[in-house]
């Protein structure tokens, strides 16, 4: 992980940080406040011995005080030096439980010792201090006497005497606060850490190269109206929306594919977004100029013919099984060079269909004479449809909805494709936050919300044919392809089985017929 991973998961995680620090912080001072403040008292005594004023016997007495020092120190919380103390100042406690709150110390290379003694009143403290300081000198002296003698040869002197302490020792309230404030902020740092390495979803396109080495092409913005205007190129060209299937258009024309320009679109599993993403890249593509054959090819739930608000009666499923010619059932749309193959009848053998010789015919007949192909086809974990229809085509599209797709899943649509030998053309992210840590598009978009939206049957039932034909009101109505003109007339090659198709138009006129490819006119 890098810096900016690292910045990202705080930024993301900010509100956990908080808590955890607040949490941390509001521990420290429920613990402050409920301890019983305790103050601090000491003595300090100064042990010599009582010898001659010889340079020889001086060095003598400071060498024995030096040896002998730790002896006295460990003396101080015995019972002959505690039980005097207790019996003076009437403390009403035993030895031992007094020498729990008694510290004795001596520093290195030193005749000092000192006395520390904690209690909750200061006062109590230093007498008892004082007495502990008095009780020592009193018990070094009875045991360093000797037998023959009336006088000790070690004297112990109370150099400082111990003062009721003005503020308690512990709590330590700013030092708990402080303390408390860093663990609530390296533990909440570590849960965010945490939660991160265990979130296996993909939500930026970093995640997305962590799993395949396919390039990332587009990435569609998040728009909380989504489904009330699935088909925002159409509705709202100018939103910032549509410009991101802008985007994905120019960067799929310079997609090297071999010559080839068919392409599937399909994601992981449901509700990433696919059938919206292929409907708008096919208006973009058509409004840039481009000859468009978008085909419903999801046997299974199609959306194509629903979103776009056209009969969907009799589509692809009637072509490849010989009941219908395509110049029937494909249907210019929106007064664009945009021609729409809905899915037809859901039949009882989607797989076999999308892989049969005359599906791959047709693709071949639409590749000859459209600039692009689009196939709308069902999510590659679920069904092997969209796999099996990838390998006949020049390459795959997979959508991975930011913030849902894992990784897991994202491989295994990969691993999918890799394993029928199909190629991934790329990989688009859908449902891309504009603001917060995970944001694709930085400060792009500005006020402008965005939303997600599902694919793979991942839609509420709406009202998509009436937004359908707003849009043809306003750019013209869309034509019928005529029963009378043949499939070669209409630009799409020979039909599929050799067979023409001819009859009248209801209303005797011709619908636009696509251009002529320039590649035709060399």
């Amino acid at each position: 992980m890098e810096l900016s991973d690292y910045i990202r998961i705080l930024r993301k995680s900010w509100a956990i940080i908080l808590v955890a620090t607040l949490l941390g912080l509001g521990a420290a001072a429920a613990y402050s406040l409920t301890r019983t403040p305790t103050y601090e008292s000491s003595s300090t005594v100064f042990v010599s011995t009582q010898t001659g004023g010889t340079v020889a016997e001086l060095q003598q007495g400071s060498s024995f005080t030096q040896a002998r020092i730790n002896t006295y120190v460990g003396l101080v919380p015995t019972p002959i030096v505690m039980n005097p103390v207790i019996a003076e100042l009437e403390l009403g406690i035993t030895a031992g439980e007094l020498a729990q709150s008694v510290t004795a110390s001596s520093a290195l290379n030193s005749t000092l010792i000192t006395i520390l003694v904690e209690d909750p009143d200061p006062v109590r403290a230093a007498d008892v201090a004082n007495a502990l300081a008095a009780s020592l000198t009193s018990a070094v002296e009875s045991i360093e006497t000797p037998n023959d003698s009336d006088v000790s040869p070690v004297r112990l002197t109370r150099v400082r005497d111990a003062q009721p302490a003005l503020s308690p020792a512990s709590p330590n309230t700013p030092l708990n606060l402080a303390l408390g404030t860093l663990v609530g902020l390296a533990l909440g740092i570590g849960i965010a850490v945490l939660r991160s390495v265990l979130d296996t979803r993909v939500r930026t396109p970093r995640d997305a190269e962590q799993v395949t080495k396919a390039p990332m092409i587009g990435a569609i913005a998040y728009d909380p109206k989504a489904k009330e205007r699935p088909l925002i190129v159409h509705a709202d060209p100018l939103s910032p929306r549509a410009e991101s299937f802008r985007a994905l258009r120019t960067n799929l024309q310079f997609l090297d594919m071999g010559g080839r320009s068919s392409f599937v679109v399909t994601s992981s599993v449901p509700s990433e977004g696919k059938s919206t993403t292929t409907i708008n890249l096919a208006i973009a593509l058509a409004d840039a100029g481009k000859r468009v054959a978008l085909l419903d090819t999801d046997l299974r739930k199609p959306k194509v013919a629903e979103y776009l608000g056209i009969e969907g009666g009799a589509g692809l499923t009637d072509v490849l099984i010989g009941r219908a010619r395509v110049g029937d059932v494909m249907l210019p749309w929106g007064g664009r060079s945009l021609y729409v193959l809905p899915a037809g009848k859901i039949p009882p053998n989607p797989s076999e269909l999308l892989g049969s010789n005359q599906m791959k015919t047709l693709l071949d007949v639409l590749e000859r004479d459209f600039d692009v192909v689009l196939c709308d086809a069902p999510p590659l974990l679920p069904v092997t449809d969209g796999a099996i229809l990838a390998r006949a085509t020049s390459g795959a599209i997979v959508i991975v909805a930011a913030g849902r797709t894992t990784r897991h899943q994202l491989q295994g649509a990969t691993d999918a494709l890799e394993t029928v030998g199909a190629k991934v053309a790329g990989i688009v992210m859908s449902m891309v936050p504009t603001r917060g840590p995970d944001s694709y598009y930085g400060g792009y978009g500005g006020g402008y919300g965005y939303g997600g939206y599902g694919g793979y049957g991942g839609y509420v039932q709406q009202d998509v044919a009436s937004k359908a034909a707003k849009g043809r009101k306003r750019r013209g109505p869309i034509a019928q392809v005529p029963s009378s003109t043949s499939i070669e007339d209409l630009g799409f090659g020979p039909s599929v089985g050799g067979a023409r198709v001819t009859g009248t138009q209801p209303d005797g006129g011709q619908p636009p017929l696509p251009p002529t490819r320039r590649s035709d006119q060399s």
